[in-house]
């Protein structure tokens, strides 16, 4: 017959363990444009046919239209609200404290808000400044442009493990025009083939940092670790890049983007209403637009991200970001013990014949033959006895009166 034995909570304990996945995220998945989803939040009116853009951009290991592709990261810009760059631009604020820009700028208030979205999250306040070592006050370490990268919970689990972060960065554009001769092929949408840089998250394991977001590291050039250029937010999974320090952004700029122009400007071949070119020299145009600020202030998020990911991270098949992601296994451990003369009994209906007598081996030594068992799984039940698991043996395990044996189950979640 089928016999209960309760336990007690000595026999049963708790313990965690991790495990850990490598991540290697290909350049073509990052510059492919069938590999990047866009999306139409933002919108704008009045003049002309009016510019859409997302907020953010997500990265799939594949063609995002196909049923089996997965998001892998978003990527998105923000502006500090009192950074040079939005300062140096703004026109004033009405009288609800809303800043006002010039219409030469596009998307101001909305890259403000995602970077206050991100400190929120990360630093637990919206006016809260991200800085480069983590926690330096120091004019030059305060982050003004920055580059968000937001791993997915599929990829960064339960956090990034320190020290194993790298990513593969363009620091210059294709083009390295200088003025008004830049504009004319554009190094917006070319790809980067030189100045490229390695950013990691060396020495993070020996200068453990924690902020309101949890655990940071500080990420840094490889080719001088003393040079820090961002943060990775491990148990987010969020990159924080400063955009001055691993772009050069007094670098002249020039190319297509959008704007809020009802018709293409004289001189403008190509460019249709709803656009304009930055780096232009032509129909009053600045020829000496720079990517920091000029870019970042006149081009919508869809652009400068386009810019990013299709021209900064190269287009070939290369590693182009790399971790280890950490996946937290909490455990409880089931010991059920059974003693030399417990569970030595089935309730199998072969183990007794039509007389109700145990079944023996050997029939002439029935007077001293012991029953045995062969137990091949274990239930668990609560204190109704209604059975809440079964834990199955990997083979029968013999069970007699010479022998205890305990059972250890384990209980992953």
């Amino acid at each position: 017959m089928a016999v209960y034995k309760e336990l007690t909570p000595n026999d049963i304990t708790t313990a965690r363990s991790f495990l850990n996945q490598l991540i290697d995220i290909v350049q073509q998945d990052i510059s492919g444009t069938t590999t990047r989803k866009t999306y139409q939040p933002f919108v704008t009116g009045g003049v002309g046919p009016g510019v859409t853009s997302s907020l953010f951009q997500t990265v799939y290991d594949q063609d995002h239209t196909l049923a089996s592709a997965n998001a892998v990261m978003d990527l998105t810009v923000g502006l500090y609200f009192s950074g040079s760059t939005v300062q140096d631009i703004k026109t004033g604020e009405d009288s609800a404290g809303k800043l006002l820009f010039p219409s030469t700028s596009l998307m101001m208030r909305e890259k403000i808000d995602i970077y206050r979205q991100h400190s929120l999250l990360l630093l637990g306040g919206v006016t809260s400044q991200f800085s480069a070592p983590f926690g330096s006050e120091t004019t030059g370490d305060l982050i003004n442009e920055a580059f968000f990268i937001d791993f997915k919970r599929l990829f960064a689990r339960d956090g990034i493990k320190r020290e194993t972060f790298a990513m593969k960065f363009y620091q210059t554009s294709s083009n390295n025009g200088v003025g008004p001769s830049s504009f004319v092929t554009g190094n917006l949408d070319k790809t980067s083939n030189h100045g490229s840089a390695v950013y990691t998250d060396a020495g993070a394991a020996s200068n453990q940092e924690v902020s309101f977001g949890g655990k940071v590291s500080n990420i840094v050039d490889s080719s001088n670790t003393d040079r820090t250029v961002g943060l990775l937010f491990n148990d987010q999974g969020i990159v924080v890049l400063d955009m001055a320090k691993i772009i050069s952004g007094s670098e002249f700029v020039s190319g297509v983007i959008d704007a809020m122009s009802p018709a293409p400007l004289a001189n403008q071949n190509n460019v249709v209403a709803g656009q304009t070119l930055i780096g232009d020299q032509v129909a009053g145009g600045n020829p000496n637009a720079k990517f920091i600020p000029d870019f970042l202030t006149s081009a919508s998020i869809d652009n400068i991200v386009d810019h990013l990911a299709g021209a900064r991270f190269s287009s070939g098949t290369l590693s182009s970001i790399v971790f280890q992601n950490q996946t937290v296994i909490n455990s409880s451990l089931v010991f059920c013990r059974a003693t030399a003369d417990e569970f030595n009994y089935s309730s199998n209906t072969t183990f007794i014949d039509s007389d109700t007598r145990i079944v023996v081996i050997d029939e002439g030594l029935e007077d001293v033959q012991q029953t045995f068992t062969f137990v091949t799984s274990v239930g668990l039940y609560d204190a109704s006895n209604n059975l809440l698991a079964v834990a199955k043996l990997s083979r029968p395990v013999e069970k007699n009166p010479e022998k205890d044996v305990v059972f250890r189950i384990r209980l992953d979640y």
